[in-house]
C-alpha cells in the first residue's frame, strides 16, 4: 500500500514514510541542542544510512525547512482556538503560554535553529500568529491595569517570550521539572504584572480544566 508522505509528492512506501518520520525526530532532538551537529549524525541517530536521509531531504538546507515548516504548523494548530477579543486577559494569557509550553521542544529547536541556520527573518514569519495574539492579550490587559504598563506591548511580549524560553530550557536540560506548565505558567503572569497569589489561582483553576478547556 502506498500513500502520499506530502500534497503532491510522489507516493513513498510505507517503511519509507517511516525513515522520514524517524529522521525528523531525530533532527529535531539533534539540531534543537547542537544546531551544528552533522547531517552523519542525525543519520545514525535516526538509524538509518546517509543516502536513505539524503533520498528524503537533498540538502541539510532541505531538511531544516521541513522542520521549520513542521514547527509552523505546530504553532498553528496550537494558537488556532485564539481567545475571544473580550477574553479576560490573564485567563487569556495563562491558556497562550500553557499551550506554549506543550509544544516547547518545537519552540526551543526553533530558536536554536534560527541562531545559526534560519535568521531572525523567518523565525519571526513562523512565530508570528503567536506573538500577534500575545501583544494584542497583553495591550488588553494593560488598558485593564492587570499587566504592567511600564513598556509597549510588543516589548513586554518579546521580554516574556523569552523568560518561556528560558524556563523551558531548564525544564528540558533536568534539573528542575515542570511537565504541565503550571510553575511556568504563574512565573511568567508574575512578570507581566499580575500579583503572585492571583497568578497562581488562575494557573491552577486553567490547568485544572484539563483539555476541554483548551490547554494540552
Amino acid at each position: 500500500m502506498q500513500t502520499n508522505d506530502t500534497p503532491g509528492s510522489t507516493p513513498l512506501r510505507s517503511n519509507s514514510q517511516r525513515n522520514r518520520r524517524r529522521i525528523l525526530a531525530a533532527a529535531r532532538q539533534r539540531l534543537r541542542d547542537d544546531p551544528g551537529v552533522s547531517l552523519d549524525s542525525i543519520a545514525q541517530t535516526a538509524g538509518v544510512t546517509r543516502r536513505t536521509l539524503y533520498g528524503h531531504f537533498s540538502s541539510r538546507q532541505a531538511l531544516v525547512d521541513e522542520l521549520t515548516r513542521e514547527a509552523g504548523r505546530a504553532f498553528q494548530q496550537a494558537f488556532g482556538a485564539a481567545p475571544a477579543a473580550d477574553a479576560d486577559p490573564i485567563e487569556a494569557m495563562t491558556r497562550m503560554m500553557l499551550t506554549a509550553w506543550a509544544v516547547g521542544d518545537q519552540y526551543r529547536m526553533l530558536i536554536s535553529l534560527g541562531r545559526r541556520h534560519l535568521g531572525e527573518e523567518a523565525i519571526r514569519a513562523t512565530l508570528a500568529p503567536a506573538r500577534e495574539e500575545a501583544v494584542a492579550t497583553i495591550r488588553r490587559g494593560q488598558h485593564q491595569g492587570v499587566f504592567a504598563d511600564r513598556v509597549p506591548a510588543p516589548v513586554l511580549a518579546r521580554a516574556l517570550e523569552a523568560l518561556m524560553l528560558a524556563l523551558a530550557e531548564e525544564n528540558a536540560a533536568g534539573g528542575w521539572a515542570d511537565p504541565t506548565g503550571e510553575a511556568a505558567a504563574t512565573a511568567f503572569l508574575v512578570a507581566a504584572g499580575v500579583a503572585p497569589q492571583a497568578a497562581a489561582l488562575q494557573v491552577r483553576e486553567v490547568v485544572g480544566r484539563g483539555p476541554a478547556a483548551g490547554v494540552g
